[in-house]
Parts: structure tokens; sequence; C-alpha cells
């Protein structure tokens, strides 16, 4: 506690004033502090999920240095979407069987299945997906094959970090609200952008690009130009397409960390345009 005196212009003091440190962690959250740690949250694991699951893991897009690769697939976990053997197994299965009847969540079953539903059932994906054994190159790593053994524990370590933090409603807007939102940007992909949008390039499969799902995904509802250019480190192929994630691959890339950045050639553009 720290104490103030005024003086008035005869020199004399006046009241003194005591100021009263406020602990930081006993503060009270306003709703404004609870939706920015919910967005901020939502924005770094979904992040994680769309630079390091899917196009650094999944698609070999780019390379990144073991050091730098690790740290961005462990904050994945924290979206709550599964450690990354069992994550890039089923995206890679949906790439090799997109739109039939061996796709984890195929949309021609429907919106919510692929949106949702799909994950309920363990002994459907079980059959669809098999022994995973589409993912060898991450098993062969002892890293990944110790988060797919621990994952529980680190997630009820961070839940617990962010309770003594930030208590019940960090807690509660930040894992929830920021979950919730992380979920859906993934969900939408699988579902809204196999079903409503535009056609870029011509895939063999219900792929589309869907502008206004951009900011949530991070750039993932590019979804027909990476279906096109599945190995693309980058989705949004246009200046005025927003993607995020692209724009932290080319942070990295000018930093001399991201290398082998791929990216389609005016060949592979050419044989998949439509005619004109």
């Amino acid at each position: 506690m720290g104490s103030e005196t005024k003086e008035d212009a005869s020199g004399s003091s006046r009241n003194t004033v005591h100021k009263e440190k406020r602990a930081y962690l006993f503060r009270e959250w306003t709703r404004i502090d609870l939706i920015r740690f919910g967005f901020t949250l939502a924005l770094v694991t979904g992040l994680s999920i769309t630079f390091s699951y899917h196009r650094n893991l999944t698609h070999k897009s780019f390379k990144l240095p073991r050091w730098l690769e690790y740290p961005f697939a462990y904050s994945a976990l924290f979206a709550l979407q599964g450690h990354p053997i069992d994550w890039v197994s089923t995206h890679r299965f949906h790439h090799q069987f997109t739109d039939s009847d061996r796709d984890p969540h195929s949309p021609i079953e429907g919106f919510w299945f692929s949106h949702v539903l799909w994950i309920f059932d363990t002994n459907y994906i079980r059959e669809k997906c098999g022994g995973r054994n589409n993912v060898m190159d991450l098993k062969l790593q002892w890293f990944y094959r110790f988060l797919q053994k621990t994952t529980g524990y680190h997630i009820m370590a961070f839940w617990t970090l962010v309770y003594l933090w930030g208590g019940l409603p960090y807690l509660t807007c930040g894992v929830g609200v920021g979950g919730a939102i992380g979920y859906h940007g993934t969900w939408f992909v699988n579902s809204a952008c196999h079903i409503c949008g535009s056609r870029a390039w011509n895939t063999k499969d219900t792929s589309r690009n869907v502008w206004w799902l951009a900011p949530l995904t991070m750039g993932e509802s590019w979804h027909n130009n990476h279906h096109a250019f599945e190995a693309s480190a980058r989705h949004g192929l246009e200046w005025y397409q927003l993607d995020l994630t692209w724009y932290l691959v080319l942070f990295f890339q000018t930093l001399g960390l991201a290398t082998d950045v791929k990216l389609p050639s005016e060949a592979q553009r050419r044989k998949l345009a439509f005619a004109r």
C-alpha cells in the first residue's frame, strides 16, 4: 500500500491519498476481459492446429526444425481436437477417400454428420480408418508417441493453470468458449466447405471456397484451393483471400526457419483450371 500527500498553494498539506495495489490474480474480471481471453485462446490454438497439425504434419507443406515443430504440435493439444497421430491420420484419410464411404466425415451423409456427429462414433471411425497405418512418419518419432499416450495429463495440467490464473471465469470462457470457437472453425471446413461456396478449380470432389469463414478458420475455408493443391502451404491463393496461417508460414520462411515451402506451379494451376 502506498500513500501520496498533496500540498495546496500555501505549502500546507491536504488529505493523504492511499493507493492500494490490486492483486492481479484476484481482480474482478470484466466481460470484455473474458471475451478477449476466449478469442485469444481460440486464435492461438486454432493457428496451432492449422499451422502444425494440418499444413506441417499432415501435408508436409513446409519443414521446420524439430525445436520449433514440436512446440507448435504441443500447443495444438490444447485445442482439444486430439493428439497429432490421431488428427493427422483422420485428415489424410479424408483426402484419400474424399466424398466416399471411407471418408471419416463424408458430406454425402449430411451436414450434421460431417460437421460434428462423426466424432461420436469411434467404432464407425475405426472401421473407416483402420489401424492408423497412414501416419508411420509420426509413429516413428518418440515425441508424437509420447503425446499419444499422455494427452489427457497435458490437458488437465493446462486447465489447472488457467484456473489458477483466472479462476472459473477464465476456465469456462477461455477453455469453454475458446474451445467451442476452435471446434466449429474446424467443423465448418468439414461441412460447409463441402456444401456451399464457390469452386475455383476443377477438382473431382465437393470442396468449396467459403470466403466468409476465412477469419474463423485461419484461412482453411479456401477449401477448393486446398483440395486442388493439397501440398500447398498457402490456401488463400489470391492476394485478397485472407489466410492467417499462410502469413505465419511466410513469417517463419522470412526468418529462414520454414524451408521447402510448397506452392502450386503454373503448370499445376493450368491443369486444374476450368475451361474458359
